[in-house]
């Protein structure tokens, strides 16, 4: 009698649905055991009932076994992002290193070098670019001496301003001083009369 194939869909009858469970669930926890042993193979197997029940085999440990596969898995997660972060890294430096080509390109033709492979168009296109560069920087160098002539400008008014107040100091000395003499030529000569006055005459009345 030829057995007829099983059509691979959920069983309908719960009783059924149960005993077909428990049957490939010992099936299935067998082949493990049996790989396991014949193969020399580290095996975990985990199985939940449709009412939550655990039933698990573990040919060394269960969590030294789910450990290992965490790290495995971590391991390849990590390979595959660091070969793709090298391939990102890799690009950029390309792009980078025709980028930096193109400016030193450009350099070169703005200081007159290299210019045999310039098309018309092109050179036409470098001559404004060097004609607009040397509009900023004459705008510059006026911004310049506009800001130095102005700050020469405050400096003369500093000396300007000082200069003046010198003068009204010399002014004011000559005669503070001929004023002070003029005291002390009053003072000497008050003091000679009254050395005069009280002069005293030594000897006998009447000599």
């Amino acid at each position: 009698m030829v057995r007829g194939k099983t059509e691979m869909r959920r069983i309908e009858n719960a009783a059924s649905r149960q005993v077909t469970f428990s049957k490939r669930r010992n099936g299935l926890l067998k082949k493990a055991f049996e790989l396991s042993v014949l193969c020399d193979a580290e095996v975990g197997l985990i199985v939940f009932s449709p009412r939550g029940k655990l039933y698990e085999f573990a040919s060394s440990s269960m969590q030294h076994t789910i450990d290992r596969y965490k790290a495995h898995s971590k391991d390849e997660s990590y390979d595959g992002t660091l070969e793709q972060n090298i391939q990102q890294w890799r690009s950029k430096a390309s792009t980078a290193a025709r980028n930096i080509e193109t400016i030193e390109a450009s350099k070169r033709r703005l200081l007159g070098e290299n210019l045999e492979s310039c098309t018309v168009p092109e050179l036409n296109e470098l001559e404004c670019q060097l004609e607009g560069a040397l509009c900023k920087i004459r705008s510059r160098k006026n911004q310049l001496f506009i800001k130095k002539i102005e700050e020469l400008k405050h400096q003369e008014r500093i000396l300007l301003e000082e200069n003046a107040l010198l003068q009204e100091k010399c002014k004011v000395g000559p005669k503070l001083v001929s004023s002070a003499q003029r005291d002390a030529a009053a003072q000497e000569q008050s003091i000679e009369q009254m050395e005069v006055v009280t002069e005293l005459h030594i000897g006998r009345p009447g000599i």
